[in-house]
C-alpha cells in the first residue's frame, strides 16, 4: 500500500515575481532580475517568504480550514502499527548543507517554544537538520539513483567541497509555516554586520549564486537536474504535523481557536527573532545563530535516500565535503 501525498495543497510556488522559463539555468533568472545585487536578491527572498506566510496564515485561519495536513509517511515511520511493512519506493539524490552548531542551538530553542503549544508536533532531530542546496532528482527507483551515482561518483567530492572556496552567508532567521510543516528560513546576506569575518564584497556571492553554481556543476558532469522547485527560499525544516489532537477540542473535533493560538505563537517567536537576531533591529549585534555560512563546520553532504526520508533528514551519505 502507499500512503497519501502529504504535500497536497502546499505547492512549491515562486512568490518573488520572477519567471525562470527563459533561462537554461533557472537560478540565473533571479540573479538577472536582481541585477546581480545582493540587496535586491535579499529583497526577493524576503518577498517570497513573507508572501508565503501571509497566504498560509489566511488559509489556516479560514473558516473552511479543517485542520493540519498530517504527514502520513512520517506517521507510519513513527508508529509502525499504522501500516506494518510500509515502504516508500521513491528515491532522490540531493546536496545538503548542515547548519552550524549555533544555528542548531537556536532551532532547539524555537522547537521548545513550539512544543509548548503543540506537544505532539514532530520535531526534526538536531543531527538531521539540513538545508537543501540542490535537489538533483526525485521520485526515482533506487536502481535509477544508483545508475547516476555509478556514472559520476568520482565527481561528487568536488561538488561537496565546493563551499570551501565559495562561501554564501545567510541571515535574518524567521519561521515559515504551512498546514503540514514549519521551517526556520533565512535570506542571503547583503553586507550586514557579521561575526564570521565577512565583508560587503564577500556577500556579493549569495546563496542563490551557490545554488546556480551547483546546478551548473551537475550539468557539466552529465547529470540532468530535475528539482521539484527553484523558489527563492533557504530554509531548514524543524517540525511536521503527524497528529491532529493538538488542534482538537475535548470531543476530537477540530478547534479553530487552537490553530489561532498556534499561529499567534509562531508570530510571537518571529517577533522575538526579528528583534534579537536581525541587525537592523538590535543595534547591529550578531548573536549566536543570527548568521551562518553554508559549508561552515562541514561541507556539503551528497545524499541518496527515500524522498520522504530525505525530508526527515535521513538516507545514506555518499560523500561529506570539508568544512572550514
Amino acid at each position: 500500500m502507499s500512503a497519501p501525498n502529504s504535500s497536497a495543497g502546499n505547492t512549491f510556488e515562486d512568490l518573488s515575481g520572477v519567471a525562470t522559463a527563459a533561462f537554461s539555468n533557472p537560478y540565473d533568472a533571479l540573479i538577472s532580475a536582481s541585477e546581480d545585487d545582493p540587496i535586491q536578491m535579499q529583497a526577493r527572498y524576503t518577498t517570497h517568504r513573507n508572501t508565503r506566510n501571509s497566504q498560509q496564515k489566511a488559509k489556516m485561519l479560514d473558516k473552511e480550514f479543517s485542520g493540519p495536513d498530517i504527514d502520513p509517511i512520517l506517521l507510519r515511520l513513527s508508529d509502525v502499527t499504522v501500516e506494518p511493512g510500509y515502504v516508500d519506493p521513491r528515491h532522490c539524490l540531493v546536496f545538503w548543507g548542515r547548519p552550524s552548531d549555533k544555528v542548531k542551538n537556536l532551532i532547539s530553542r524555537v522547537q521548545q517554544e513550539l512544543l509548548a503549544v503543540a506537544p505532539n508536533l514532530w520535531v526534526m532531530p538536531q543531527d538531521c537538520l539540513h538545508i537543501t542546496a540542490l535537489e538533483v532528482t526525485h521520485s526515482k527507483k533506487a536502481e535509477e539513483i544508483q545508475q547516476i551515482v555509478d556514472s559520476v561518483g568520482d565527481k561528487i567530492p568536488a561538488i561537496t567541497n565546493f563551499t570551501f572556496h565559495h562561501r554564501a552567508r545567510l541571515i535574518k532567521p524567521m519561521i515559515g509555516f504551512d498546514a503540514s510543516a514549519l521551517a526556520l528560513s533565512f535570506v542571503p546576506a547583503a553586507g550586514e554586520p557579521s561575526a564570521l569575518g565577512r565583508t560587503k564584497q564577500d556577500d556579493k556571492y549569495t546563496y542563490h549564486h551557490l545554488r546556480r553554481d551547483l546546478y551548473t556543476l551537475c550539468q557539466e558532469i552529465g547529470v540532468a537536474v530535475d528539482s521539484r522547485y527553484v523558489v527563492p527560499s533557504s530554509h531548514l525544516t524543524i517540525g511536521r504535523f503527524i497528529k491532529s489532537s493538538d488542534f482538537n477540542d475535548g470531543k476530537g473535533t477540530y478547534d479553530p481557536q487552537k490553530m489561532q493560538a498556534f499561529i499567534e505563537k509562531v508570530e510571537e517567536i518571529n517577533a522575538w527573532l526579528e528583534q534579537e537576531f536581525w541587525p537592523e533591529h538590535n543595534g547591529g549585534k550578531v548573536l549566536p545563530g543570527a548568521d551562518w555560512i553554508v559549508g561552515e563546520e562541514q561541507g556539503l553532504n551528497c545524499r541518496e535516500s527515500l524522498i520522504k526520508t530525505h525530508g526527515y533528514g535521513g538516507g545514506d551519505s555518499l560523500h561529506q565535503g570539508k568544512g572550514f
